[in-house]
C-alpha cells in the first residue's frame, strides 16, 4: 500500500527556552505604519473545540491565558466585541495598570481603549458594567433603524455611531472598521463572540486569529470560536506557538498562505 506520509516533514514543537522579559510583547505586536485597520481576533477553546464552559468563555481561562488577554488589550486601539458577548460575560471598560498606560502614550495612543459594541438592536442595559465601570465612554455600533431610539437610551453613557451601509437593519462590518480608521484606531482587537467573529470571516476582514487551546474537555453542547451560515476557505499562516506549565497552547495565525 502507498505511504501517505511520504515526504511529509513534521516537526516536534517545543523548546526549553522561555520567552523573556518584552519579548511576548513583541510576539503579539501589531505591524509597524497602519493606515487602515489591523484585525485581530482573541478567542479560546477547548480541547474538544468548545468555546465555552458552562456558557462563557472566562471559564477555560487559566494564568497564562489572562496574561496573554491583557497583553492584546494593551497593544490595541479599540476592543470590538458583539452585544451578546457583552451580556454573557458581563463586560466592564478595559483596566490597564500604570505600566501599560505608560507605554501606551509612548506609542502615541490613549491611555485607555474604548470598548465598541456591535449590536443591531442597540438593546443593551446602561446599568450594566460596561457604562458604570469604565474610563472612557463606550463605542455603540447600532443599526441605522436603531440609532434614534438607541440614542435616546444610551447617549448619556456612551458614543451612539450608525454603522450600516445600504441595509439599515445591519451593522456593516466594513463600515464599522471605516469608522475606526478615520478616528485612527487601526489596531482592533476583536474578542468574539462567536457569530461575530465568523461574520468578520465572511466578509474577509479579519487579519489574524490568536487562539488558546485549554487543556480541558467540556463536551454538551458549547459552539465553536465561530459560527454562522457563511462558509469560507482562508489560509492562515503560523506565526508562534507557546506553552506553559498549565498546558495551555497560545497559538498566532496570519492571514495568508
Amino acid at each position: 500500500m502507498p505511504d501517505d506520509g511520504a515526504g511529509i516533514q513534521l516537526t516536534v514543537l517545543g523548546s526549553t527556552n522561555s520567552v523573556e522579559d518584552g519579548g511576548l510583547a513583541d510576539l503579539y505586536a501589531y505591524p509597524d505604519g497602519l493606515q487602515s485597520c489591523w484585525v485581530r481576533g482573541n478567542m479560546i477553546a477547548s480541547l474538544d473545540g468548545g468555546a465555552t464552559d458552562e456558557g462563557k468563555a472566562g471559564g477555560l481561562a487559566g494564568a497564562g491565558d489572562r496574561a496573554v488577554f491583557s497583553l492584546m488589550r494593551h497593544a490595541a486601539d479599540v476592543i470590538l466585541v458583539g452585544a451578546a458577548t457583552v451580556r454573557i460575560e458581563n463586560y466592564s471598560g478595559a483596566q490597564l495598570p500604570v505600566a501599560a498606560r505608560q507605554e501606551r502614550q509612548r506609542r502615541g495612543q490613549a491611555e485607555v481603549p474604548p470598548i465598541a459594541v456591535v449590536t443591531q438592536s442597540g438593546f443593551l442595559d446602561p446599568n450594566a458594567l460596561l457604562f458604570t465601570r469604565t474610563e472612557v465612554p463606550p463605542l455603540i455600533l447600532t443599526a441605522r433603524q436603531s440609532f434614534d431610539d438607541t440614542s435616546r437610551r444610551l447617549g448619556s453613557v456612551a458614543e451612539v455611531i450608525d454603522a450600516s451601509a445600504t441595509q439599515a437593519d445591519t451593522v456593516d462590518g466594513a463600515t464599522v472598521l471605516k469608522i475606526f480608521a478615520e478616528r485612527k484606531l487601526f489596531r482592533v482587537l476583536t474578542e468574539g463572540g462567536p457569530l461575530f467573529l465568523g461574520s468578520l470571516i465572511e466578509d474577509d476582514l479579519l487579519d489574524e486569529l490568536c487562539l488558546t487551546i485549554a487543556p480541558i474537555l467540556v463536551g454538551g453542547v458549547a459552539r465553536r470560536v465561530v459560527t454562522g451560515p457563511g462558509q469560507v476557505h482562508t489560509k492562515m499562516r503560523r506565526t508562534h506557538v507557546l506553552t506553559d506549565d498549565d498546558g495551555y497552547l497560545y497559538t498566532r495565525y496570519v492571514k495568508g498562505a
